[in-house]
């Protein structure tokens, strides 16, 4: 291949992967920060070819818009994006940030492209459709997927194209909000895990390419320009403290909104492809009442940092943004949560910057400082990203007098969440994909293997008619003591061991009247290609076999091999040793 002979040919002249991988980042970061500034583009021209306007502050021209169109709109992106969704992209459901902690930890960093760019289509219409969904999310997958693509490439190995994935989410992330610091500490926080210097330097250098090539398409500018606002009184950290425990509880209230109507869309029985339609009709209904929660929803949180809204309206446009995410995201529009976070999150604060500064004037930093704070809590508490969560915040509105203010409020909020939810937003999602990434390095080795890529093909196979005589042969003389008796199609049919033939494996006088089909035992345990090592462990344990076929799938079951308790155990030592040895670079 041409990238492989690339790639061996810059081995030749610098002998580092270290080096390499340095090279590769700035690559990654500036084709991730080009594709995210390409990705905002395409938002703002569906929106303008739907709405007439491709503004960030899409309510202040609802007025203009006839009433049908604010309805109808998010109805026909929905049937759009459910087409995408259902027809186009494999998995057949939205990509997020979720996705790319996976790749990371079971899939060795490396992901598809041609999936990227589809899931970032699906975004870039739910959003430009009026769906009240983020584009930070859609934006890391984007850039994360064209990293993995250029580790898949390359052939890199597991450890360097993990920490090249790293690089295409802190592009993304920086670019997305033109904070390099924060991109950077986004991507080693919640994908890869740790801030080894060998995997940090490759994406600070990815941020700040990325972060260079926004600058370039949007200039300089902090998203919300605000003067700094210094705290006002030590006495103001109990309202911090406050504010934080509401975040995180509000924090569990969105989540829990979220995966609910997630379950009630799975069971509601309409075509998968119509239910993001099902969602942009009410949506589009709850436009028609609070035009605010449309889209992604920044022209809200500049109100709110500008107190421009009433104690009332926050509190109301905070629970309608609340259900209009939850609606967006559970009946299946594509785009993530930072966003919406961040709104409701600013909106929370303004209550509480309301409240506080009308009670106590004197010891208030004002409202408009409540509502960062908020921001910060409300998104870190969703997110699991504390750290990196409050340097957006900073980088966002270039205010780091609040420091200790969201500092205080970020922590209280991320704890509270910890405790009486236990997961952040995306650890949730993968928790009801049946991943649980909790189990540490040794479950991220066991999750990273594949059944199809450790099976024994030695398979011993015989028709379905073959007489008793021929098989108590082929028993004596097979090697693993297991023969597979398989269909005319290839599938598995049964399995025959001496004590599955039982009382007849020794009797020559009913040779004639029995066929390898009549004593097969036809339930066998089986695992499928896709499995992976912690699947085939389970199963071996469970069932106290020692052996278990593996088929493609439980569906056509043609039989692939099998493997065994020892060759499982293998396999996983060998993976662990493997990647111990990437990780510390040896």
């Amino acid at each position: 291949m041409v990238t492989t002979g690339l790639l061996t040919k810059f081995r030749r002249v610098i002998d580092n992967d270290h080096m390499i991988l340095v090279f590769l980042a700035l690559i990654a970061g500036g084709l991730a920060g080009s594709a995210v500034a390409l990705f905002r583009e395409i938002i703002t021209l569906v929106q303008a070819l739907l709405y007439g306007s491709g503004s960030e502050r899409l309510f202040v021209n609802s007025e203009a818009l006839a009433w049908w169109k604010i309805l109808l709109v998010p109805v026909a992106g929905g049937l759009v994006v459910g087409a995408v969704i259902q027809f186009l992209l494999p998995q057949k459901r939205p990509q997020g940030v979720a996705d790319v902690i996976e790749a990371s930890a079971l899939k060795g960093g490396r992901m598809s492209s041609r999936t990227g760019l589809l899931a970032a289509l699906a975004s870039a219409i739910s959003i430009g459709a009026g769906a009240s969904v983020g584009r930070e999310g859609p934006a890391v997958h984007l850039g994360a997927s064209l990293a993995g693509w250029i580790g898949r490439r390359l052939h890199l190995t597991r450890s360097l194209t993990r920490t090249l994935l790293g690089c295409g989410v802190a592009a993304a992330v920086a670019a997305s909000f033109n904070a390099p610091i924060a991109g950077a500490l986004f991507a080693s926080e919640v994908v890869i895990g740790h801030y080894a210097l060998k995997a940090f330097a490759p994406i600070v250098i990815a941020s700040v390419a990325g972060t260079a090539v926004s600058r370039a398409f949007y200039g300089d500018f902090p998203a919300f320009a605000l003067a700094d606002t210094p705290l006002a009184s030590v006495w103001e950290f109990p309202a911090f403290v406050g504010l934080g425990v509401t975040a995180g509880i509000v924090a569990i209230a969105f989540m829990h909104a979220i995966f609910s109507v997630q379950r009630l869309a799975a069971k509601t029985p309409v075509p998968a492809w119509v239910k993001p339609a099902i969602g942009g009709l009410m949506v589009g209904l709850l436009g028609l009442a609070f035009p605010e929660v449309l889209g992604v929803g920044y022209g809200l949180t500049e109100n709110a940092l500008l107190v421009n809204i009433s104690l009332k309206m926050l509190i109301v446009l905070c629970v309608a943004k609340i259900a209009a995410t939850a609606i967006c995201i559970g009946w299946g529009f594509g785009g993530g949560v930072f966003s919406p976070s961040l709104v409701i999150g600013a909106l929370l604060g303004g209550v509480w910057g309301v409240i506080v500064t009308t009670l106590f004037p004197e010891y208030s930093s004002g409202a408009s400082a409540y509502t960062l704070i908020g921001m910060g809590a409300m998104a870190a508490a969703v997110l699991g990203a504390p750290i990196s969560t409050t340097l957006i915040i900073f980088e966002m509105t270039g205010d780091y007098a609040l420091t200790l203010g969201v500092m205080v409020a970020v922590v209280i909020a991320s704890e509270v969440t910890q405790q009486f939810y236990g997961r952040s937003f995306f650890s949730e999602q993968l928790k009801r994909r049946g991943i649980d990434l909790k189990g540490g390095f040794e479950a991220d080795v066991m999750h990273s293997i594949r059944i199809g890529d450790i099976l024994a093909r030695d398979s011993e196979l015989v028709s379905m008619d073959v007489c008793l005589p021929d098989l108590r042969t082929m028993l004596q003389n097979s090697k693993i003591g297991e023969i597979y008796v398989i269909r005319e199609s290839g599938a598995l049919y049964g399995t025959i061991t001496l004590a599955d033939m039982s009382e007849v494996a020794f009797d020559a006088a009913i040779d004639d009247l029995l066929r390898a089909g009549d004593v097969a035992r036809t339930d066998p345990q089986i695992l499928c290609e896709d499995d992976d090592l912690e699947a085939a462990l389970s199963l071996l344990a469970e069932s106290g076999e020692d052996r278990i076929a593996v088929v493609d799938d439980t569906e056509t079951m043609i039989l692939k091999g099998y493997v065994t308790h020892a060759g499982v155990m293998a396999a996983y030592n060998k993976a662990l040793l493997k990647t111990r040895h990437e990780e510390h670079g040896e």
